[in-house]
């Protein structure tokens, strides 16, 4: 996924001036974005403050490392069934080989 060049406080900023009566036509002119990224702006990020977005980043970092720890232990579970079946170490590396991708 591509970064945008701006911030979310650029981004909060830029959705308080037009709920502060800009015209989006304006500031989209300014920023030199287009009238829908604002509208996709204002729909991601639609009342927040810049405090919850630090927050809201805190949290989906720590949403993702839970995301992490939770496959590598669905892994581990599959590797220890796999190899209680009977099933060679060669299937095991096979197994573990093709869900990490």
């Amino acid at each position: 996924m591509r970064k945008s060049k701006f911030s979310e406080a650029q981004i909060v900023a830029a959705l308080k001036e037009i709920d502060a009566g800009t015209p989006a036509t304006t500031l989209a002119r300014r920023f030199g974005v287009h009238v829908n990224t604002l509208r996709t702006w204002k729909d991601k990020y639609g009342g927040l403050e810049t405090s919850d977005l630090v927050r809201l980043k805190q949290l989906e970092a720590e949403n993702a490392q839970m995301k992490r720890i939770i496959a590598r232990k669905v892994i581990l579970r599959l590797r220890v069934g796999l190899v209680g079946m009977g099933l060679g170490p060669e299937w095991v590396r096979y197994t573990y080989s093709t869900q990490m991708v």
